[in-house]
C-alpha cells in the first residue's frame, strides 16, 4: 500500500490502497503536478489519472486548531482525498454539456447514495437536475453547483499545446468538474461531523445543469426546491481561496424573436413579398438608436441565427437572439420591454408578424456579508495548499507559454471585501432572491488563466487542481458546519436578506408556460460521445 502524508498537515501518514480507487503502479513518480500519469493509472489504461502521489497535499497546520466537529470534518476530507479526485477526474473525462450531463450524475447518484445520501436526480422536468441531501429538518444548508462543460473544450491535460483528447468535442475548460469533488467530499465531510456530534438538521447538494446556457436554476426555484432552505453557499472554481459579498454579477434576459412574411421572388415579384429579414435588420438598427438613451450600466448583444435562404428569394422568416443584461434585473426588465416594442415596430414597419420565445434568464448572485465573515474565517483557518517547487515552476511555464503574466501559484488567501460587480451572468443568481447565499471560490486553476478557452482545460485534473479542491471541501465543509450549529448567525443572515429583498422583491421571468430545454445539445453529445467514451475512466468512487 502507499504511505501518503495527513493532508493536516501533520507527520503522521495514513496507509492507502491504490486498488481501492482502480490505480496500479506503472513504473517511476515523478515529481511535477502531473506525475501521476507515470505512477497511477486507471484499469482501464486510460492515460494519466489520479496520482494518490498528490495526496499529501501539506495542508497548512492551522488546520488541526479550533472546533473538534470541524477537525474531525478536515479528517473525512483528507481520508477522501482520493476518492474526491477520481470524482473531479472522472468527470472532466465525460466532458459534458449542459443538459446532457448524464454519465456525471450517474457516478455521483452511485457515489451519494453508496454514502447514504437521499439522491432525486430529474426533478424540475430536467433528467439531470441534481439533488441530494442527509438528515431531517432544519437547518437545512445546500451546496449549489453545477458540473457542465464547454462546446470545443477538449484538450490533452498537461499539455501547453492545443491538443484535443477529441477534435471538437467539448470539455471541461471552466473547471466545473471540480465541483463534483469538492461538493460531494464536503457534504460527506459535514455527514460524518454530524453522525459524531449529533447534529441536527439536513445538508442538501444541488448540481443545477447547463449553468453555462443559464438554463437551468430559474426552474429548480419554481419547482420549490429552495423553499425550506436556511442558507445555500456557492461553490466555483477559482485560481484563489476567497469569498465575497454584495452583487456578484449582472441580471440577464433571453430571448430568441422570430418573425413572419411572405416569400415573393426577389427579381420577378418582390412586391408581392413581406420579408422577415428586413425586420430582423430593423429590429437591429432600432436598438442601435436606443443605446443613446440606456444608461451606462446596460448592456445588449444578438446574433442572428435565421438570415434567409438565397438572394433571389424574399425570406418568409427571420430569426434573432437578443441578451438583455443590466446591473439590477428591474434595469434590465426595462430595457427588454423597450426591446419589444422595437420588435413591434419592426413588424409594423414591414407587414410581418413576430413571436417571443423565452430563452433564459439569470438575477444578479447576492451574497450575504454575513455569511461571508463566517466563511473568511474557515478560510483563514485553512489556508491555501503548500505548493512545490515543481508545481509553482509549472504554473509559471503555463503563464508564460499562454502568453499571460509570469506570477505562479498565489500564496495566500485573498481578504474578505465586497467585490466589484461583473458584467457577466450566472443563472445560480435566482436562488439568492429566494434564500441567504453565501460564496465560496477554491483555488484549482493557475493565475492569468482565462475560463471559456482551452487554456483552461489543462490543468483541471493536475496536482494543482487536486489539492485547491482539498482546501475547498475543507472550508466548505467548516463553514457549513457553523451555519448548522450557530442560530445566531443564521438569523443575522436571514435579517440581512430580509432587509435587502425589500429595497428589491424577486419576480420570476420564467413564462408560466416555458419548460425547460432538455434537449440543449443532445445532437453534440450525441456527435463526439462516442469517441469520447473511449477515455472515460473505470472507477467507482466510494467514501470511507
Amino acid at each position: 500500500m502507499a504511505r501518503i502524508p495527513h493532508l493536516a498537515g501533520s507527520a503522521a501518514l495514513v496507509e492507502i490502497d491504490p486498488a481501492a480507487y482502480g490505480f496500479v503502479e506503472e513504473g517511476a513518480v515523478g515529481t511535477g503536478p502531473f506525475s501521476g500519469r507515470m505512477f497511477m493509472r486507471s484499469r482501464i489504461g486510460m492515460g494519466w489519472s489520479w496520482s494518490l502521489a498528490i495526496i499529501g497535499l501539506l495542508v497548512p497546520l492551522a488546520c488541526q486548531a479550533g472546533d473538534e466537529r470541524k477537525q474531525l470534518a478536515y479528517e473525512a476530507v483528507d481520508r477522501n482525498a482520493a476518492t474526491m479526485a477520481a470524482i473531479s477526474d472522472a468527470v472532466f473525462y465525460f466532458g459534458e454539456l449542459g443538459m446532457q450531463e448524464f454519465e456525471s450524475t450517474k457516478l455521483l447518484k452511485g457515489t451519494l447514495e453508496a454514502a447514504g445520501f437521499k439522491v432525486d436526480l430529474g426533478g424540475a422536468g430536467m433528467p439531470t437536475n441534481f439533488w441530494a441531501e442527509w438528515g431531517s429538518g432544519h437547518p437545512k444548508i445546500a451546496i449549489v453547483t453545477e458540473i457542465d462543460a464547454l462546446p470545443g473544450g477538449s484538450q490533452t491535460p498537461g499539455e501547453f499545446a492545443r491538443k484535443p483528447i477529441v477534435p471538437g468535442a467539448p470539455g471541461h475548460m471552466e473547471g466545473h468538474n471540480t465541483h463534483a469533488g469538492v461538493a460531494s467530499t464536503a457534504a460527506f465531510a459535514v455527514k460524518q461531523a454530524m453522525q459524531r456530534y449529533n447534529i441536527p438538521g439536513t445538508v442538501a447538494i444541488s448540481f443545477g445543469p447547463a449553468e453555462e446556457q443559464l438554463a437551468s436554476r430559474p426552474f429548480i426555484v419554481r419547482a420549490g426546491y429552495f423553499k425550506d432552505v436556511d442558507a445555500i453557499i456557492y461553490l466555483h472554481i477559482r485560481d484563489s481561496l476567497a469569498t465575497g459579498y454584495g452583487l456578484q454579477n449582472y441580471a440577464a434576459i433571453s430571448s430568441i424573436f422570430t418573425f413572419h412574411g411572405k416569400t415573393a421572388h426577389g427579381a420577378v415579384n418582390p412586391w408581392d413579398g413581406k420579408d422577415a429579414v428586413d425586420a430582423v435588420e430593423l429590429m437591429d438598427i432600432g436598438f442601435d438608436k436606443l443605446r443613446e438613451h440606456l444608461r451606462p450600466s446596460y448592456r445588449a448583444h444578438r446574433t442572428i441565427t435565421n438570415g434567409g435562404i438565397q438572394p433571389n428569394i424574399i425570406p418568409d422568416t427571420g430569426q434573432i437572439w437578443w441578451f438583455v443584461r443590466d446591473a439590477s434585473m428591474p434595469a434590465a426588465k426595462g430595457t427588454y420591454d423597450k426591446l419589444v416594442k422595437i420588435a413591434e415596430g419592426a413588424a409594423l414597419m414591414t407587414g410581418t408578424t413576430y413571436d417571443v420565445k423565452y430563452a433564459a434568464s439569470a438575477w444578479p448572485q447576492r451574497v450575504s456579508r454575513t455569511i461571508a465573515e463566517a466563511i473568511q474565517k474557515n478560510i483563514d483557518a485553512v489556508g491555501v495548499p503548500h505548493w512545490t517547487a515543481e508545481e509553482q515552476q509549472f504554473a509559471r511555464d503555463f503563464q508564460k507559454s499562454a502568453e499571460r503574466p509570469v506570477v505562479g501559484l498565489r500564496t495566500a488567501p485573498e481578504a474578505l471585501g465586497e467585490r466589484r460587480q461583473a458584467t457577466s451572468s450566472n443563472d445560480n443568481g435566482d436562488v439568492s432572491w429566494v434564500v441567504p447565499a453565501g460564496l465560496l471560490n477554491f483555488p484549482s486553476s493557475v493565475p492569468g488563466i482565462e475560463y471559456h478557452e482551452w487554456h483552461a482545460a489543462v490543468t483541471p485534473v493536475s496536482s494543482i487542481s487536486h489539492k485547491g479542491q482539498a482546501v475547498g471541501a475543507k472550508v466548505l465543509a467548516a463553514s457549513i458546519i457553523d451555519l448548522l450549529t450557530s442560530p445566531e448567525l443564521l438569523a443575522k443572515a436571514r435579517e440581512e436578506f430580509e432587509r435587502e429583498s425589500k429595497n428589491t422583491p424577486y419576480f420570476s421571468l420564467l413564462p408560466s408556460e416555458a419548460q425547460p430545454p432538455t434537449d440543449l445539445n443532445r445532437a453534440d453529445m450525441d456527435k463526439f460521445r462516442p469517441e469520447m467514451r473511449k477515455h472515460y475512466q473505470d472507477v467507482a468512487p466510494r467514501f470511507n
